[in-house]
């Protein structure tokens, strides 16, 4: 019998080959929720700044269950017992914790939604999925929202040491090529075991548990919160903002995609549910529908909408400024009356509301590792579980996981700030 029948494999440049048994798994591999994850960049707008980051969703998620595959089995090695139902129901929980995620990912997630959270999109997904093939998501659902009794099998979906956060920290690394947030992962995989039922690194692999915090925080530092990238993800909000200001007004904004359509002129809401309609909608959308819509308003009569739209096509980008709290306040009044002076000079429209399109005030925050929620447990030689910053060896980086807030301006290049 040739067994080669019973697997698909799927060359990966981050992992390598990864084997995938055919049946269920393969079957939602195959779906066309999860085939969207195809359309859907990884670093949203990250291509921006680095050129070859144009690596997907879909490959994350692949990544993602190709680490629950090495962990699962390692684990299953030192002797803790894991069913073939728990098997496939962690890895089926690992492939879809990002079904959930919007065009470009993370950058227009609350301007379409109000109170949008993808973990809870990603649920409501799995929930339509189990319906469709029958309840065999039933396991999987109760891992992802930690219902299920062994408590180590959500953590390896979602803990501070999780499948994603590994297998995105390096992919990233690879494609923006930025070294610093190689992770040797591995080591973390094979140092990982059950303790009195929960996921613990072996004081072996302490150092490995050192370099992933380090790499986490520095790629937050030099890609996920790059000025640059602040930038993009800024002008592509006020884009949409002045498309969705245009269309309450009465203005008829031309917009190719039917989908995209329904949430410029509903503004629908996921405080307390997501009804079928609103995932049917979101799950029609990726980021073509962003683009081709961006490329149609880049004719826009409209003349705000216009300059927007080709600011963003061409690369035109706004500045970013990091700075304190206190200078950001002061600096804010000089911008805006700038920015109108700008717009009054080019024929736009100069008021308030039409300098906003212009600039924005925010904050950036990472957080490296959490000591409090969801700790990091290493098993010393005595065979007890000590918290990561508590434990040998580890007090030289503490100061780099605290969280760091960075108060930033975003505004028109052609201003002299």
């Amino acid at each position: 019998m040739d067994k080669s029948n019973q697997y698909k494999i799927f060359n990966d440049p981050v992992h390598g080959f990864i084997t995938i048994p055919k049946g269920i798994i393969l079957q939602l591999i195959d779906h066309h929720y999860v085939q969207r994850l195809r359309r859907i960049r990884q670093l949203g707008l990250g291509y921006l700044v680095f050129p070859a980051a144009e690596h997907s969703r879909f490959s994350h998620a692949m990544g993602a269950m190709e680490l629950g595959q090495r962990v699962l089995k390692n684990l299953k090695e030192k002797d803790t017992t894991i069913s073939k139902a728990e098997l496939n129901g962690t890895l089926i929980a690992i492939l879809l914790h990002d079904v959930g995620h919007g065009p470009l990912s993370h950058t227009l997630e609350h301007t379409l939604i109000k109170d949008f959270n993808h973990e809870m999109m990603s649920l409501k997904i799995m929930k339509s999925l189990n319906k469709e093939f029958d309840g065999v998501l039933d396991t999987a659902i109760e891992i992802f929202t930690d219902q299920y009794p062994k408590k180590f099998l959500h953590q390896l979906v979602s803990s501070q040491l999780d499948m994603d956060r590994l297998d995105y920290l390096k992919r990233d690394s690879f494609f923006t090529g930025v070294s610093e947030g190689s992770v040797g992962i591995n080591r973390i995989l094979k140092t990982m075991r059950v303790f009195k039922g929960n996921i613990v690194i072996e004081k072996k692999g302490i150092y490995a548990v050192e370099n992933y915090i380090l790499s986490r925080r520095l790629m937050y530092m030099q890609v996920y919160l790059h000025k640059t990238v602040l930038s993009a993800d800024t002008l592509l909000r006020k884009i949409f903002e002045r498309a969705k200001f245009l269309t309450d007004a009465g203005e008829n904004v031309a917009v190719p995609s039917s989908s995209l359509s329904y949430f410029l002129t509903r503004k629908p809401s996921s405080k307390k549910t997501i009804s079928d309609s609103l995932m049917e909608h979101y799950l029609a959308l990726d980021d073509h529908d962003v683009f081709i819509s961006i490329k149609n308003w880049a004719k826009s009569k409209d003349k705000i909408l216009n300059d927007l739209s080709n600011r963003f096509l061409n690369r035109k980008l706004f500045a970013t400024r990091f700075t304190d709290r206190r200078e950001r306040h002061l600096l804010q009044e000089e911008i805006r009356t700038k920015t109108k002076l700008f717009l009054e000079q080019k024929g736009y429209p100069s008021d308030d509301h039409s300098a906003s399109f212009y600039m924005d005030s925010n904050e950036s925050f990472s957080e490296a590792y959490k000591y409090e929620n969801e700790s990091i447990w290493i098993l010393d030689e005595e065979n007890r579980a000590i918290e990561f910053s508590k434990a040998a060896d580890t007090q030289h980086i503490i100061a780099l996981t605290k969280p760091v807030v960075k108060p930033y301006l975003v505004h028109l290049k052609e201003l002299k700030i």
